[in-house]
């Protein structure tokens, strides 16, 4: 019991010492606060522009269930699931938290053991004998964090993972607008087959009545040709949406996840509602866009590594202990007189490097004013990306009505010309030019649609799609993490889509 005590007794002092290097410890480095930008009191754009209030009912984040699409509705889930861009981001998440965990693992001594045996035949004059021999040791190392190097290193890569977790919610949301996009411009080239369609069957009724006339002879040959090119031409134009509407159901597969042949999507004839969108003031901006937080967690990473670089001015300092029995031969290595130890600590300072650690430092300050002008960069660019959107929804309303009369005139006005021709006025080539007119109007005001319907998209998209920063989670506490993504196969059946 006596060298027991006389053991502890030695390793007092090295405790007592350990703790009053700790005690002492500080970190190195600016804290980080975040730098202050300008920020409009509202959108140029905004006055007249109607918003919709939020619907309390609808799940929050779920903003494509605006559009009352059931295809929309259908394949939106499947995109943080089955998309390949979002679930490479969500493993190079992954990856940052591991690298939390690396560096948070420094501030812990690394302990190990290690044993030994031996058996060995020796001679000494015409004897002969074999010893066994070995050893039990324990060892203890570590490097404690007096400068705040590791800390300021587990601050560096919680804001990387922060940043990656803020990456993977911009590049869901992105894809979830891409899909949004790929959906509203294949109901357009529905809606666009519909009219042509229905233009078909028209010009067919026109050609017939002018093959009735062209038999009787009382018109020209020309106006038979004018009738048929006009058909023929619409017939071409139909075929040709084909491509269009192909490559958007492509388009729609790969986004969910899926090769295009797995998804057979149903012609429809029923369009995505225009919604309105609650746009909010522009200083909720700054935490609703998740691109946005990807750079202001740059920021905090650069700043930490400031710190980091700061850091090896100071000594670095480590201790290390070892204990254990050794006995040879073996027999009695348990015993108290077998018992062994020794303590040891070292301490290491550059005295001349050729300005190493100034430049280190200088490279780290110079990488965080970039990380600010591109935070600042970012912030300008979701104002003008949002003030773009309304503008572009307010002219568009504008000129949305002026066509829908228009549309009106342009079919009234096919009707009178082909009334004429037939009552013998006016010749075949002012009814084309007329029916052309109706159609190009007719093609134009959907073209309208689908611009308001897309910018309607992306506006939803440039607000953060319902995304709020307070939803990035500590890196720290590993158990409070998104949960891992799920390959998503049931893409739901349904009246549109198909899975082959």
């Amino acid at each position: 019991m006596k060298n027991s005590r006389n053991r502890f007794g030695t390793l007092r002092p090295l405790a007592v010492a350990t703790l009053a290097l700790l005690a002492g410890g500080c970190t190195v480095g600016p804290d980080y606060h975040r730098p202050q930008v300008n920020v409009p009191a509202t959108y140029s754009e905004l006055p007249g522009w109607t918003q919709a209030e939020p619907a309390a009912e609808k799940p929050k984040g779920d903003w494509w269930t605006a559009f009352n699409d059931p295809l929309i509705d259908q394949l939106e889930p499947l995109v943080s699931v089955s998309n390949q861009t979002v679930r490479a981001d969500y493993a190079n998440y992954q990856e940052a938290l591991a690298e939390v965990r690396v560096a948070h693992a420094s501030l812990f001594p690394t302990i190990g053991v290690t044993g030994s045996g031996t058996k060995a035949r020796s001679s000494v004059g015409n004897a002969a004998r074999v010893v066994n021999s070995g050893s039990l040791e324990g060892n203890v190392s570590w490097a404690p964090d007096l400068w705040g190097q590791v800390r300021r290193t587990i601050e560096e890569n919680a804001a990387t993972a922060q940043s990656s977790e803020a990456t993977l919610a911009n590049a869901t949301l992105s894809e979830q607008v891409a899909l949004a996009t790929a959906i509203i411009e294949l109901r357009i080239s529905d809606a666009n087959i519909d009219l042509l369609q229905r233009t078909v069957v028209a010009y067919q009724h026109f050609l017939d009545v002018v093959s009735d006339q062209d038999q009787a002879g009382t018109i020209p040959p020309s106006d038979l040709i004018t009738a048929r090119t006009q058909l023929e031409t619409a017939q071409s134009n139909l075929i040709a949406l084909g491509v269009a509407r192909a490559q958007d159901a492509h388009a729609i597969a790969v986004l969910v996840g899926k090769n295009p042949e797995e998804l057979s999507i149903t012609h429809s004839t029923t369009m995505p509602t225009l919604p309105g969108v609650p746009v909010g003031v522009p200083s909720t901006l700054l935490e609703r866009r998740p691109d946005i937080a990807v750079a202001e967690r740059k920021m905090a990473t650069q700043n930490a590594a400031i710190g980091v670089a700061v850091s090896a001015y100071y000594p670095d300092i480590s201790l290390s202990g070892l204990a254990g029995l050794t006995q040879s031969p073996l027999s009695g290595l348990f015993n108290v007189a077998n018992y062994v130890w020794s303590l040891g600590g070292s301490a290491t300072e550059t005295l001349f490097d050729g300005g190493l650690r100034s430049a280190d430092v200088d490279v780290a300050k110079a990488a965080y004013d970039a990380a600010v002008a591109n935070y600042r960069g970012t912030v300008l660019t979701a104002f003008q990306n949002v003030e773009n959107d309304l503008s572009g929804l307010r002219i568009l309303a504008e000129q949305s009505v002026v066509l829908e009369a228009a549309v009106k005139d342009a079919t009234r006005g096919a009707e009178i010309a082909f009334n004429e021709y037939q009552a013998g006025t006016v010749d075949y080539t002012t009814v084309a030019t007329a029916q052309a007119t109706q159609l190009s109007t007719q093609q134009t005001a959907l073209n309208v649609q689908e611009t308001r319907l897309l910018d309607t998209a992306s506006l939803f998209g440039d607000l953060g799609g319902g995304w709020s920063a307070d939803q990035l989670h500590d890196p720290r506490h590993p158990e409070r993490q998104v949960a891992p993504a799920q390959t998503g196969d049931s893409a739901a059946a349904g009246a549109d889509v198909k899975v082959q």
